[in-house]
């Protein structure tokens, strides 16, 4: 399962769950921090990723486009990264059905 987390989540993210998602990647590693959220979605789509954001914009795009890649939008306000880390692993094996799912292409958490 490999996830690429977009510029609204932390980088610290990547070591939190490593145990989890070790092949994850964040927008700065792969010097897509200052990329449009369509050339974000480009790079997930052509390199088997999926993208994990706070930002409504893939969720349109999937509307839009389809999948892959699939979206994990995370619906909270402001909060810690150890929130968000708590977030994903409460949410894990809902996470990887969804990955597993081939007819879902966004699930919202939070």
């Amino acid at each position: 399962m490999k996830l690429l987390f977009d510029s609204n989540l932390s980088h610290r993210l990547l070591e939190l769950l490593k145990d989890l998602f070790p092949e994850s990647v964040h927008v700065t590693t792969k010097g897509l921090d200052e990329s449009s959220d369509r050339e974000i979605w480009e790079y997930a789509k052509e390199n088997g990723y999926t993208i994990v954001t706070k930002d409504s914009d893939f969720n349109d795009f999937s509307v839009v486009y389809g999948t892959p890649p699939k979206v994990i939008w995370i619906r909270t306000g402001n909060c810690k990264i150890s929130d968000i880390e708590s977030l994903i692993r409460k949410n894990f094996e809902y996470l990887k059905k969804f990955l597993d799912d081939s007819d879902t292409g966004i699930i919202r958490i939070g």
